[in-house]
């Protein structure tokens, strides 16, 4: 018969993967049920930010400091557009990993391809966290982003 120390410890070994993964999940829980119904295809990195590949790009992966043109639609969850940005002469263009972007862009966007196009899940931390970006994003918000690498320059 096992002893009150050896069923405690199984418990708890049993019990750590699944506290592991909640303290690494960084969608609030209402959304990562809406996000995992809505894309239930959806990969992760490893830092929380979900994401699908529509098309897969070619060439090297984007790298910091690269300077890289992108065109994108930003949504919350419930599908309303909060920015956009489609310019085929002129599109949005900025350095990787400088901090001109939120961090999920930096991220991501260094898991990407020239040529590349994802709709891409940011968690709120990643994004405007607490404060938001008022007064069009709303503090703790999820975004969603439909994103095309169109261009990159090698740093």
């Amino acid at each position: 018969m096992p002893s009150l120390r050896s069923v405690v410890l199984a418990c708890v070994l049993l019990a750590v993967p699944a506290a592991l993964h909640a303290q690494r999940e960084k969608l609030p829980p209402d959304d990562y049920d809406f996000v995992t119904k809505t894309w239930p295809d959806a990969l992760k990195s490893n830092t929380g930010i979900r994401y699908i590949i529509e098309t897969p790009g070619f060439g090297s992966l984007v790298a910091s400091g690269d300077m890289v043109s992108v065109n994108y639609t930003g949504k919350f969850l419930n599908g309303k557009v909060f920015d956009q940005h489609h310019d085929t002469v002129h599109p949005f263009s900025f350095r990787v990993n400088r901090g001109m972007v939120i961090e999920g862009w930096d991220q991501i966007l260094q898991l990407m391809k020239p040529g590349s196009k994802w709709l891409v899940i940011v968690p709120p931390e990643l994004a405007y966290g607490r404060k938001g970006s008022p007064p069009r994003i709303p503090p703790d918000t999820t975004l969603v982003f439909e994103m095309e690498v169109v261009g990159v320059k090698r740093s």
